[in-house]
């Protein structure tokens, strides 16, 4: 019934199954490196022309002082203008929140107490509360809840986190202890 498949028709038909998938694969291979080449070289001439123009708006819309801190920096900047919905945003910068140190007292690095003690603070938070000008344990257990939310958001801290770790109550025993 197979009298075509006799031994030596059979490795020939092997054989040019095989050179046959070999050239298919050959040929595919380059097909899509020229394919990609040419997307990459459309991708790079792109990016110049873009590069070029944005300079070319950088020179002629700022002082050359300005022009030159753009063009040194790379990255793209950009200002949000729109919120998820569609609605148009602010684009004026809020206002950073001020301490109300008569409320809880001045205190500066010469009085500075260690604030990691308090359960809740690490070396990080200790820092940035030192450089917002809170250094002792008396100034924490003088904190009003206004206080409390402005310092929250001064050292972008956890909202919650201080009320929750009891700051206040904490500052108090050890303010004591001293």
């Amino acid at each position: 019934m197979f009298n075509f498949l006799q031994e030596a028709n059979w490795w020939c038909l092997l054989l040019l199954l095989f050179l046959a998938f070999l050239l298919g694969w050959l040929l595919s291979r380059w097909s899509l490196k020229k394919k990609y080449k040419s997307a990459l070289d459309q991708c790079l001439k792109e990016k110049e022309t873009l590069e070029n123009t944005k300079y070319k708006t950088v020179n002629t819309t700022f002082s050359t002082t300005a022009s030159t801190d753009i063009e040194s920096d790379d990255s793209i900047k950009a200002i949000k203008t729109r919120d998820r919905q569609g609605t148009p945003v602010d684009i004026v910068p809020a206002e950073t929140p001020k301490l109300n140190f008569e409320s809880f007292g001045r205190a500066d690095a010469s009085q500075k107490d260690d604030l990691k003690l308090i359960n809740g603070i690490g070396p990080f938070i200790e820092e940035k509360l030192n450089s917002i000008g809170i250094y002792t344990f008396d100034q924490i257990s003088r904190f009003t809840s206004q206080d409390i939310e402005t310092v929250t958001e001064l050292i972008q801290f956890f909202p919650g986190r201080i009320e929750r770790d009891n700051w206040k109550k904490q500052a108090s025993k050890l303010k004591d202890k001293n």
